[in-house]
């Protein structure tokens, strides 16, 4: 699912407590020749609020285990994402269809100012200090890739002096 990522570290669920946050439920209809067929897909982030983060989408006839369903998919996808003191280590945007997220780091006690989708995801993550705006679309399936777009380009002061082969002061004096 993050092949076009090359920072992504991916998280096995074991051993880690994951709190699961419901993103939406929406009720799809299949017309057939003998009448509607009702339906439930949900949408979920799960994160341990510590830097692990993964989402998943669930269909079904009962919103109880689409909701289920969407646990385990989101269990599946875990990432690691690199947090600098309860904040993002820089500015980052993120895309996804004609959802556009712009995610800022902000001072500590600013806290998470985030719409729904863009809030949950976060919260997930364990972020307490950003500033976001989304732009484009608000489908909350779009919104949740966006953001994980956003997150998953994210890269720390140690990546980035590891991918540069560099020290970590000389990153910052230029």
């Amino acid at each position: 699912m993050y092949q076009d990522y090359k920072n992504v570290e991916h998280v096995k669920p074991g051993g880690l407590e994951l709190k699961d946050r419901l993103v939406g439920v929406q009720r799809v209809t299949k017309v057939t020749k003998g009448g509607r067929a009702f339906g439930f897909s949900a949408i979920v982030v799960v994160g341990d609020e510590n830097g692990v983060v993964g989402q998943g989408l669930g269909k079904s006839k009962e919103v109880a285990d689409a909701i289920s369903k969407a646990v385990e998919d989101a269990k599946k996808n875990l990432v690691r994402i690199p947090l600098n003191k309860g904040t993002l280590p820089h500015e980052q945007k993120g895309k996804y269809g004609g959802a556009r997220v712009l995610l800022l780091p902000a001072a500590t006690g600013t806290g998470v100012i985030a719409g729904g989708a863009i809030r949950a995801v976060l919260e997930s993550v364990g972020v307490h200090d950003v500033l976001s705006k989304n732009q484009g679309s608000s489908n909350p399936h779009n919104v949740v890739k966006a953001t994980f777009d956003a997150l998953l380009q994210l890269r720390s002061a140690d990546m980035v002096a590891k991918q540069r082969g560099i020290s970590l002061e000389k990153v910052f004096k230029g």
